[in-house]
């Protein structure tokens, strides 16, 4: 890690270094034959600009492959309406090169900048801009690497050779909002999909997704510090109204075109594409409920689709990272909820457990009830890499722990990849190929995150560590400092934070700052330094922080996740009053001062906690919350509240502006106006509706803002802004 400047204040380091994210390596990939490692990372922790980098395995040593600054002659980054929007909704802050495709064997990688086509050889660093016509999105080469697929603003998918003699459209709009190749909003703001098209193994088709977005509603965002400005139009699929048409076509290189066939009126959510060498393609597909899903089998003959597996669930299914697959020898892989689960071999049984979420290798669930799996990773002839967490067993010492294991496809042999031999109280991630694993570790008590490359040993022989990745992430100006519990009799997962050279004797009992989350795909409890800094700031400036992931939240189980159908303000509000009252037994919290704060869904339950329990919250600072569920997007609100058009009182009993009258407490709400997520009329009407009421709040609206702030000044000044606010509102 590289050091900061004595000037730095922690909101303005935070903010400017996205988070600490600057100049950490990130995006790994491994090459076939495991000579190489292939990631991002910027040249400083000031630096936001991403360079293509490789480590030699053999060797460990660094080289940079490819620097935007001398691809793009120095200019600046010019980024298109469409790429822009693909950041926001990946949440991506930084700049440089963002992302990146190779070729089968890890040698061509393809990138993209000012929406310019470029490609780099990560063997001789040899770089190259193609022809295309941009601006183009997501470019990723065959798997021989003779050529390059992209999509562009267009909405076209094109194909340009690598040998730079030729450019050419594979397919183009039909429609006035057609777009061949790109994934849908939905898809990339909910799903966790935001690819578009997949290359054959044999580089002779792909798969490509059609969009037609012409039964979305438009919105229209406007600039209002701006009035001479267009508003910008958006497709946004609100609850209850029409999803984009979704198909998908094989398209084989000399213009032969097969549409793929599903039945897309049961199953309109196309939630993942796999396609591995060896095994036919595998698609999986929701229904709009998303209570059923088909795992599908490809004919790349005729188009036609069987059924592999499919599941129901009485409130949702998930969709999972790397799932479904194939194992080489033809066993599907996937994670499911709804499996029997057998005897876990790790741990010597336990047996079937209601809502267990197992790794499932041809038809039988590998691991027990002790492990919530998370993703697979990888799947290799003999293993599956997966991540996972504590079961609903009562056996974790402590809350948060995420681990990377890897199981025989039989299930007998279980390991895990750990930097510290303690793999359940750390934070691990990997990439696993060419019998090389990358794992990245973060725990409690380091700042930053371990990257560490090591290569696959004969079974029963320690891992063998080749090199570590250098971090030029800057070194926080401060040092959390968690404590982890479970709180109370449903041992909801919490963190507690103190100020740094807090004296119970000296300083008495503490106001407190709740700063949740709090809600479905957000847990904030983990066993890990950085992700913890902002509430130790927050700490530090006279509070005792408690963070709790209640109902809700990843990581306890589907059970704990399922149970908030239907009630986000009732269980995910539930749950923080529990925390706080059951810490106040160990911790020194002042219960007559409670405040709380949030954003985008965390936004919603702080102002939801002073509507409805202003008996336990004193103040709230509601950052870009939901607070009228029928204008959020389709799969996700639908997802665990259901049709409004069905459940209008559902609808009606989880926003926010029926509660309007009940306001006693101090409420400031912060709103980006450019934000094409959480729209900015959320609190707009939230604000109307108090107004109706008599009810005095504070609104903070923020010109240019979009969902993610990432505006270094407006960062730290919101930060300091929000503190201000909170310790008038306390009287501190």
């Amino acid at each position: 890690m590289t050091s900061h400047t004595s000037a730095d204040t922690f909101p303005r380091q935070y903010a400017r270094t996205l988070r600490y994210t600057v100049g950490a390596p990130r995006s790994f990939s491994v090459a076939p034959d495991g000579s190489r490692v292939v990631f991002l990372r910027s040249r400083s922790g000031r630096d936001r600009a991403n360079l293509l980098w490789t480590l030699d395995t053999a060797t460990g040593e660094e080289r940079v492959v490819a620097d935007p600054a001398t691809l793009l002659g120095g200019g600046e980054e010019d980024l298109s309406p469409a790429e822009k929007a693909r950041r926001e909704r990946s949440r991506e802050g930084s700049a440089g090169i963002v992302g990146y495709a190779l070729d089968a064997a890890g040698t061509l990688a393809a990138f993209a900048l000012s929406g310019r086509l470029f490609t780099a050889d990560t063997v001789t660093g040899a770089t190259a801009e193609l022809p295309a016509e941009g601006p183009l999105l997501d470019p990723r080469p065959s798997p021989d690497g003779s050529c390059v697929a992209y999509a562009n603003t267009a909405g076209e998918l094109r194909l340009t050779r690598t040998d730079g003699s030729g450019d050419r459209v594979l397919a183009e709009p039909d429609g006035p909002n057609v777009t061949w190749g790109q994934a849908e909003f939905i898809a990339q703001e909910e799903m966790d999909r935001d690819r578009g098209f997949w290359w054959s193994p044999e580089g002779d088709r792909l798969l490509v997704e059609r969009a037609d977005d012409s039964p979305v509603g438009r919105w229209w965002i406007a600039d209002p510090a701006n009035p001479d400005r267009e508003p910008a139009e958006v497709a946004y699929p609100k609850a209850g109204a029409a999803n984009a048409e979704v198909g998908l076509w094989l398209l084989d290189l000399h213009g032969g075109r097969t549409e793929v066939v599903w039945d897309r009126g049961a199953h309109p959510y196309l939630g993942r594409v796999h396609w591995s060498k060896g095994g036919v393609p595998l698609l999986l597909v929701q229904t709009r409920d998303q209570r059923g899903q088909r795992i599908l089998g490809l004919d790349v003959a005729t188009g036609a689709t069987e059924v592999l597996h499919e599941e129901k669930d009485g409130t949702w299914l998930e969709l999972f990272p790397g799932s479904p697959a194939w194992t080489p020898d033809g066993k599907l892989v996937r994670i499911s909820d709804t499996e029997e689960v057998r005897e876990a071999p790790q741990k010597g049984g336990s047996g079937r457990r209601e809502g267990v979420r197992a790794l499932v290798i041809g038809g039988r669930a590998v691991t027990g009830a002790d492990l919530h799996v998370r993703s697979v990773v990888a799947v290799t002839e003999d293993e599956v890499f997966f991540s996972a967490s504590g079961g609903t067993e009562e056996t974790d010492p402590e809350p948060g722990w995420v681990a990377v294991g890897r199981i025989s496809h039989d299930g007998t042999r279980l390991s895990w990849e750990s930097s510290n031999g303690r793999p359940f109280t750390s934070v691990t991630s990997a990439v696993h190929g060419g019998g090389i694993t990358v794992r990245a570790t973060a725990e409690p008590d380091l700042p930053g995150t371990l990257v560490q490359v090591a290569r696959d040993l004969p079974e029963g022989l320690a891992v063998d560590d080749v090199a570590t990745v250098a971090s030029y992430a800057e070194t926080p100006v401060i040092t959390a400092r968690p404590v982890f519990r479970f709180a109370g009799e449903r041992r909801i997962p919490a963190a507690v934070f103190l100020p740094t050279g807090y004296d119970r004797e000296r300083d008495g009992l503490l106001p407190v700052l709740m700063d949740p989350y709090g809600g479905p795909g957000g847990q904030r409890v983990y066993q890990a330094h950085n992700p913890h800094l902002q509430s130790q700031w927050f700490a530090d400036q006279g509070f005792a922080v408690i963070v709790a992931d209640g109902r809700g939240t990843p990581g306890r189980g589907p059970a704990w996740e399922k149970s908030i159908a239907f009630d986000f303000a009732g269980a995910t509000l539930d749950d923080q009053v529990a925390a706080l009252q059951a810490l106040a037994g160990e911790f020194p919290l002042d219960l007559d001062r409670v405040a709380i704060r949030g954003w985008s869904y965390g936004g919603y339950l702080a102002a939801l906690a002073v509507l409805r329990r202003p008996d336990v919250f004193h103040t709230a600072v509601a950052g870009a919350p939901v607070t009228d569920w029928e204008l959020y997007d389709t799969h996700y609100t639908e997802r665990y509240l259901g049709d409004p058009a069905e459940r209008p009182e559902v609808y009606a009993a989880n926003s926010l502006s029926g509660y309007a009258a009940g306001l006693e407490r101090p409420l400031m709400i912060i709103h980006g106006l450019a934000d094409d997520n959480v729209v900015a009329a959320h609190t707009l009407r939230l604000s109307s509706a108090l107004l109706a009421a008599g009810r005095p709040h504070t609104v903070l609206p923020l010109s240019g803002v979009t969902h993610m702030t990432p505006q270094e000044e407006v960062a730290e000044n919101l930060l300091l802004l929000q503190v201000d606010f909170v310790k008038r509102s306390l009287g501190i």
